[in-house]
């Protein structure tokens, strides 16, 4: 049974785009379905991410837990990290995924269909920067967060966008911004068990 659009997407299924920003991808349009909590992260706030990393990620390893759209991940990849995993378990939006990375040629790009707490519990792999975007509803983002530390290289980076700050203990929120009712921040790793 397909679901309704949002009020912020177009109003016809399978139109909604998102734009590459920087990098070799720079310009490109991407098309993603509707699907419920799926909101990409605006331009603009990628911008601001994307200056706070520096705008290149050359060599760097990412993680998109949440992937949705894959505006951050592709972003990423875009911008020269050597690998991304994007974690994404809704299948339209998967196949929007597979779809969006043959279309870019984006041999970096690892996609996971997999639910993303699931999938983290069980990770081996350490990430230099990470993504979190998930559906506002719910505490995701604070599960997510629990299960960060292990999977994290030394000094490495998480981006959260969340409606609500969750409890940040052992966190350090070195930027942060606001733009409508979302609340996005750069985070790093104060407590035990990042990976050294």
């Amino acid at each position: 049974m397909p679901k309704l659009a949002p009020k912020t997407s177009k109003p016809v299924r399978g139109t909604n785009q998102l734009r590459i920003i920087g990098g070799e991808y720079r310009r490109r349009i991407l098309p993603f379905p509707d699907s419920e909590g799926l909101r990409p992260t605006p331009d603009r706030v990628r911008e601001t991410l994307f200056n706070w990393l520096g705008q290149e990620l050359h060599g760097q390893r990412c993680l998109d837990l949440f992937a949705g759209s894959g505006a951050l991940g592709f972003e990423a990849a875009s911008r020269g990290a050597a690998r991304v995993v994007m974690v994404e378990q809704a299948r339209p939006v998967l196949q929007a995924l597979r779809s969006n990375q043959q279309s870019l040629g984006a041999q970096t790009v690892d996609i996971v269909a997999a639910d993303a707490l699931a999938w983290l519990a069980r990770c081996t792999e350490q990430f230099d920067v990470i993504f979190l975007d998930p559906p506002f509803a719910g505490d995701l983002l604070s599960k997510a967060l629990a299960l960060l530390p292990p999977i994290m290289a030394a000094d490495a980076y998480v981006y959260v966008e969340t409606a609500n700050w969750p409890d940040l203990s052992g966190w350090t929120c070195l930027r942060e911004g606001k733009a409508g009712v979302v609340h996005y921040g750069l985070l790093q790793w104060g407590g035990e068990s990042a990976a050294s």
